[in-house]
């Protein structure tokens, strides 16, 4: 399965003032994004898989352009109640996180956040604050399935290598603020995904399960009280540490979402 963000992809910095998808940009971090995809799932078939599913998850899971997939991958889109990574099972080998990008106050990181920016200050596992390539990786070692590649930026590869030092991974852009990049050239962003996911498949041996320390213990950061209350009644399991604050123990990783 590849996963797929919008923000962690080359030459995709941004606007401080509007969301990714209302800024200037939008148009190009879609075809980048699928351009990049489209390397990763080229790079697996050439290297004997046998199926590829790519998941449109940035967002209401709209954004690719789906028709310059390669023919031969199936995609999973569009957003609904279904869990998260949806179909990940033991049966699949592995999973890469393409476009991905830094967890929440991660400083100099080009939009860096945590599933939403206008709704999460911050979450934590265990006291440790966690963003979403962490999140996503437990919730594939749920299903006894490795992460085995990560592109980003600097900054969030910094982040999976320190939870996943057995990846594979490509640095798209180097962030120097959050809209502030020096990025590889798209084209030459894709090719290094392409040379660097056939990396991962002929080191598939030495990949191995993510999983936080049990128990669980999970925490979250609103950045709106009205964002708290809603939370609170959503969910009897949390409980309040302050205005912002809510948190709850959990039996898996999964629980959470």
């Amino acid at each position: 399965m590849v996963a797929v963000d919008c923000e962690g992809t080359a030459c995709g910095a941004g606007h401080p003032d509007m969301p990714l998808s209302q800024s200037k940009q939008a148009d190009f971090i879609r075809l980048q994004a699928t351009k990049e995809a489209n390397a990763a799932v080229i790079s697996l078939f050439d290297n004997g898989a046998e199926n590829v599913i790519v998941w449109d998850n940035h967002g209401l899971g709209v954004n690719l352009e789906y028709e310059l997939l390669d023919e031969r991958c199936d995609i999973l889109l569009g957003s609904s109640a279904k869990p998260r990574f949806f179909l990940l099972d033991n049966s699949f080998t592995g999973v890469l996180l393409i476009g991905y990008h830094a967890k929440s106050n991660t400083i100099d990181s080009a939009m860096a956040h945590t599933y939403s920016g206008g709704t999460f200050h911050c979450m934590k596992i265990n006291g440790s604050e966690v963003g979403e390539i962490a999140l996503d990786a437990a919730l594939c070692g749920e299903r006894g399935v490795p992460v085995i590649f990560v592109s980003s930026d600097d900054k969030g590869i910094h982040e999976a290598k320190i939870l996943l030092p057995w990846i594979e991974t490509a640095i798209t852009k180097h962030s120097y603020g959050q809209n502030f990049v020096l990025s590889k050239h798209p084209t030459k962003s894709t090719q290094e995904i392409y040379t660097n996911t056939a990396a991962a498949v002929k080191n598939l041996n030495r990949m191995k399960i993510f999983e936080f320390t049990k128990p669980l213990h999970y925490e979250v950061q609103f950045k709106r009280i009205n964002q708290v209350e809603k939370a609170l009644m959503e969910d009897r399991l949390f409980s309040r540490v302050d205005g912002y604050t809510l948190i709850k123990n959990v039996k898996k990783i999964s629980d959470i979402f």
